[in-house]
């Protein structure tokens, strides 16, 4: 862990992080100490050292322990990196493409040309937003169906001109209302599922936060699929599920260890490839590295997938879907 980042980068924490406030507040002020030179007792750098390393022993402890439902909770923490962080972390540039050239620019829906270690790119990202007025721009990072008509011209776009397309998603679905049902949602997801199914070149989908419901699969149709490790991916948010199920919403603990959500579930049943790891405590409490990983798993997925004849990639692609869910019958 950067022994700079002293804490969870603001004071907001879960009840799960409690066991480690003292000692991020502790360490906080001894590099407040180092770094202006303030006289102390003893050997500060030597007990800084000491204090990182115990905070990452605990913060090991309690993520090695998470149920899924503290995991979701992670998911959504509200310092954790956004989409529009990872663009500017992880790509060496990025010239942004606007609109879906029918009705409007989502700003739930980031789109864009970019670069990686020498690999150009179209890449498609889920914003939340993280002050009030960018979440209300963006919905919440729920997404309209001009949303998905934008990411879907892009797409091809990319086809065109034979860009891989890197997919990042963290929403908690899609756009809800009525007007996005008059506009056509359902169909804008479910063409959008149709055509990336066939998209003649490769595309890398990666779950960084949430990955709910068809939100998420408007966008999530890939050859190389990987989840931040407190990430999560379900046909439904915990919350909902319970409110359906339960009838209660505080129930949602119970619905999301049922639901089998987590990047681990996802990874045995076959749904991703690989669980990128993150710092100890979760991705916001090293966002630099946490961003190398992110990194290194696209540097090699694209070079992976950029060695692939198209025809093969399509037949992988379509194995790939065609097994999910099989269902065994008994004798």
């Amino acid at each position: 862990m950067n022994m700079n980042d002293t804490s969870n980068n603001g004071k907001f924490a879960y009840d799960f992080e409690e066991p480690v406030r003292e000692l991020d507040r502790r360490i906080g002020e001894l590099t407040d100490e180092l770094h202006d030179g303030a006289e102390s007792s003893g050997d500060p750098e030597a007990q800084l050292k000491d204090l990182v390393e115990r905070r990452e022993k605990l913060l090991g402890e309690i993520v090695d322990n998470l149920t899924p439902y503290q995991r979701v909770k992670l998911a959504r923490h509200p310092k954790r990196p956004q989409s529009r962080d990872y663009i500017g972390g992880v790509f060496d540039d990025f010239l942004e493409l606007h609109g879906d050239r029918c009705f409007g620019d989502d700003k739930a829906v980031v789109t864009g040309l970019a670069s990686l270690n020498g690999h150009r790119a179209m890449l498609v990202a889920l914003q939340k937003g993280r002050e009030t007025r960018e979440k209300l721009a963006t919905n919440f990072g729920m997404p309209q169906p001009e949303g998905y008509r934008k990411a879907l011209k892009k797409m091809l776009l990319a086809e065109k001109f034979r860009l891989p397309v890197v997919s990042i998603i963290d929403t908690p679905g899609a756009a809800p209302a009525l007007e996005a049902e008059e506009r056509g949602q359902g169909m804008a997801i479910a063409e959008n599922i149709f055509r990336m199914a066939g998209l003649r070149t490769p595309i890398i989908v990666v779950i960084t936060g949430e990955g709910c419901s068809g939100g998420a699969l408007g966008v999530g149709v890939g050859d190389r699929n990987a989840m931040l490790e407190n990430s999560y991916y379900s046909v439904i948010s915990p919350e909902g599920c319970a409110a359906i199920l339960f009838r209660d919403s505080a129930k949602a603990d119970e619905a999301a260890r049922a639901l089998k959500i987590t990047a681990g579930d996802m990874a045995k049943f076959g749904i991703i490839d690989t669980i990128i790891p993150e710092p100890p405590g979760g991705a916001h409490r090293d966002t630099k590295k946490t961003m190398e990983n992110l990194r290194g798993f696209l540097e090699t997925a694209l070079e992976e997938l950029s060695g692939i004849p198209v025809e093969n990639l399509l037949n992988e692609r379509y194995d790939r879907y065609r097994m999910l869910g099989p269902c065994i019958e008994g004798k």
